[in-house]
């Protein structure tokens, strides 16, 4: 749990960082073009898909399915008997993530991008903390899913069982 809440808080504060001192769609190098830094709000999911959407289909797309997705996973993960610590940790990693772009979703009616990755002509969108976290997180699951010995996932019961 204190996993979850440090994604959380630490994805709040660099967005609430950002939205004081970062000019809407700024362009601010930090890393010389290989890091920016802006400020983009996302009134849809990644990459802006679903920003044109109807206002209502957004409220359940991306802030109603996602609360109870996030509710029952957060339940699986504290009810579970028989987990280990690495796929708690990715978890929390995905449950935090997720809880601080739904905060940003419920309370700005967006949510707040501000990390640019330009890798030649490939273009990356721009993303924050909380999408950090959940990547670390999805990357951490399919891990443990194909290289773990210990651990099998079974997407079926959404949990973990001891081989």
């Amino acid at each position: 749990m204190a996993l979850v809440l440090l994604n959380i808080s630490c994805d709040q504060s660099s967005k609430e960082v950002v939205r004081k001192n970062v000019v809407s769609q700024d362009y601010i190098e930090i890393v010389t073009d290989h890091l920016i830094l802006t400020n983009v709000e996302n009134t849809g999911a990644m990459l802006g898909f679903g920003a044109s959407f109807p206002p209502i289909v957004k409220i359940i797309l991306f802030q109603i399915i996602p609360v109870l997705v996030l509710m029952v996973l957060l339940y699986r993960v504290l009810t579970k008997k028989i987990i280990g610590r690495w796929p708690v940790i990715a978890f929390a990693f995905v449950i935090g993530g997720g809880i601080g772009n739904l905060i940003d979703r419920i309370v700005y009616g967006s949510v707040t991008d501000f990390f640019q990755i330009p890798l030649g002509f490939l273009k990356i969108g721009v993303f924050n903390m909380a999408d950090v976290a959940v990547t670390i997180g999805v990357v951490m699951i399919l891990f443990i899913g194909v290289f773990g010995k210990k651990y099998r996932f079974s997407f079926f019961d959404g949990c973990y069982t001891l081989d």
